[in-house]
């Protein structure tokens, strides 16, 4: 999390100056028709001096609006300008990276450059990244005031020259909130909150800019109880302001508290009117969906819907919608948002690809990515997550041959290269199909060093194919990479489990006492009447336990009177089989999904989210409920979802 992503930053300081310079330039033009330095001769012709002004508003206007083109055909349209007329331009190329060299040409061209010409050339510099440059034109400039300072100290925050910085700040003859708020934003960019909470304490202005960027800090490092504080001891004249607010929100999202944010979002911005931005909204939709509260998302649609219309059709709002529908499981609801938008951009297009992919509809994914690349005049490109939204499509789907033709394409046909993310795509897609040689020779010939995540693909690869041998490697990877990931331990034992190995699995969970590392234990949840209702493997909390082992005890005689078989590789323990099958019974899934057959009325969906992949005992049994029940079952785990109905899954048993 960063102070960018909530709408200030140390950079916007920098752009907030020039915006200033360039205000104050425009209120000149307005009120002096020649401006500060306009060098008026009397032998001027009044009827072409009388034109500078409207020629000023119109460059101004056209720079605003970022049409840099427009406003130098009027600039060059004109016989006379003044410096006000120059500086509106610049204006216009301190907004542009990659073109320096056009606006020093610019500068060097002012007959009689003012302060505002200096400060605005500072800028350019510093928007090019030139960091050395601006400081050399800064030292040479023949006279400061206190925008120059501002404007060179955030220009050294803002590419973490924070000592730089720091002396130049000290330096300062005069400094003003700007100058505070730059270095503060600095530190806590830079990573420093430290320096950024004692600088903080000595700032005599502590505008809403600096306390914004200390709340950022405090969440950016996990101190959630001293940015709640913080939040707290800001003064009321302050405290109700969208960008603190948003930087609350997303903070909670960040640290994994989805539900404060979402009460922090009801409390503080909704009831003190406070109208949320694109952002807020990012923020708070993140937050329904890492809680699968679909009703609070659908209770959010609506209220944007009636209450701002204009942020309700806004792109990134209604993308952040789109992604909240395809990760609460509602895909349907999602495409139609994608189909009404009026705008969509890449993220718009990668948000609806994914989507599918996750919920198995493969082809529909890659219909999409192909629909996408031929539309008429959209003019989007994709990026690298478009291709691990395809990647993850064909692996969802099983489609080999066209996944290995999307990754050798990527870099030759779209000109995107490849990441250490599409290797791990293709290790799971390789894996999963069987092909655990292909993906083990990927990993020792790809330019990267293998990460965590690709080991960890091909060691579930191999769980699901046997291959215990291969499965060791793997492990002994994932562990020398990362020595407390539960997940090596884990997934290797369920490999020795499926193979009978019982001394193995006894042996790897002696490695995990003496090393120290838990498991993560299975854990499912599903939402009813808006309350959130949670379940361990074998739970004993639930104040309605009896009614749901009554109800799995009831469904368990009918599957098997159907046909089902426990998958008695499911589980783990070394113990018999009747303890196994009672052991499977009690699975946190299956103990959701009871419950939810229980409580969520005919005709609706049973939506239950897993921390962990779905056991192959679950899946069978899933689908045997599905059918004898007449209900549709949603199974949200950690790499898909899985549609349950009539019997069947909409990932074909390939997962």
């Amino acid at each position: 999390m960063n102070v960018v992503a909530r709408g200030k930053s140390p950079s916007s300081n920098l752009f907030r100056i020039v915006s200033q310079l360039q205000k104050y330039n425009f209120s000149l033009g307005k009120s002096d028709p020649g401006g500060p330095c306009s060098q008026r001769s009397p032998r001027l012709d009044d009827r072409a001096y009388k034109y500078v002004v409207p020629y000023n508003i119109s460059i101004t206007q056209y720079v605003r609006m970022g049409d840099l083109e427009s406003a130098l055909r009027v600039f060059n349209g004109m016989t006379v300008r003044t410096t006000v007329t120059w500086n509106s331009l610049l204006a216009g190329y301190s907004k542009r990276p990659g073109q320096l060299r056009d606006a020093r040409d610019l500068f060097d061209r002012i007959p009689e450059p003012d302060i505002f010409s200096y400060n605005t050339m500072l800028a350019c510099y510093l928007r090019d990244s030139d960091v050395e440059g601006a400081r050399a034109f800064f030292d040479r400039m023949p006279v400061k005031d206190v925008a120059s300072w501002n404007t060179m100290i955030t220009g050294l925050a803002e590419n973490g020259r924070m000592e730089e910085a720091r002396r130049l700040f000290s330096a300062m003859p005069e400094r003003n909130s700007v100058s505070w708020n730059a270095m503060i934003s600095g530190y806590v960019e830079y990573g420093d909150l430290d320096c950024a909470v004692a600088l903080f304490r000595e700032d005599p202005f502590k505008s809403e800019v600096a306390w914004t960027a200390v709340i950022t800090g405090y969440m950016k490092f996990g101190d959630v109880v001293l940015a709640e504080q913080c939040f707290q001891g800001m003064p009321v004249a302050v405290k109700n302001n969208l960008v603190t607010m948003n930087s609350m929100i997303s903070g909670y999202v960040d640290n994994g508290l989805p539900e404060e944010a979402l009460k922090f979002f009801r409390k503080n911005m909704v009831g003190c009117g406070v109208k949320p931005n694109p952002s807020t909204m990012t923020s708070v939709l993140l937050g329904c969906s890492h809680l699968s509260l679909l009703s609070m998302g659908k209770q959010i649609h609506q209220f944007m819907y009636k209450s701002s219309p204009s942020l309700y059709h806004d792109t990134t709002v209604g993308t952040s919608f789109l992604s909240m529908y395809c990760k609460c499981g509602v895909v349907d609801e999602a495409w139609k948002l994608f189909v009404e938008m009026p705008r969509k951009d890449l993220i718009t297009w990668n948000s609806m690809i994914s989507g599918y992919a996750h919920h198995g509809a493969g082809e529909r994914a890659l219909f999409l990515f192909d629909r996408m690349m031929k539309s008429d005049g959209n003019n989007i490109k994709p990026d690298w997550i478009t291709f691990v939204a395809v990647l993850s499509a064909c692996n969802h789907a099983g489609l080999v041959d066209l996944g290995q033709q999307y990754f050798h394409s990527m870099r030759k046909d779209y000109g995107v290269q490849t990441k250490p993310e599409h290797y791990t795509c293709m290790i799971n897609l390789l894996g999963r199909a069987g092909k655990l040689a292909e993906a083990t020779k990927l990993i020792h010939e790809m330019p990267f060093k293998p990460h965590n995540a690709m080991y960890g693909a091909l060691l579930g690869a191999c769980r699901v194919h046997k291959n215990s041998d291969l499965a060791e490697f793997a492990a002994k990877n994932l562990l020398n990479i990362d020595p407390q990931a539960a997940t090596g331990y884990v997934e290797l034992a369920n490999t020795y489990a499926a193979t009978r190995r019982w001394d193995h699995v006894a042996k790897v969970r002696r490695s995990m006492r003496d090393n120290r590392i838990v498991k993560t234990p299975g854990c499912s949840w599903i939402e009813i009447r808006g309350l959130v209702h949670g379940f361990r493997s074998s739970d004993r909390a639930h104040r309605e336990l009896g009614f749901i082992h009554d109800k799995l005890i009831e469904l368990e005689k009918k599957m098997k009177a159907a046909g089902y078989e426990p998958d008695l590789e499911s589980s783990l323990h070394d113990v018999g089989e009747e303890q196994k099958e009672q052991l499977l019974l009690w699975h946190s899934e299956k103990l959701a999904i009871a419950f939810g057959l229980l409580r969520v009325p005919r005709g609706l969906p049973i939506r239950v989210f897993k921390n962990l992949r779905v056991c192959g005992d679950c899946h069978r049994a899933s689908k045997y409920i599905s059918a004898l029940e007449g209900r549709e079952i949603i199974v949200r785990d950690t790499a898909r979802f899985h549609h349950f109905k009539d019997g069947s899954c909409s990932c074909g048993d390939y997962w």
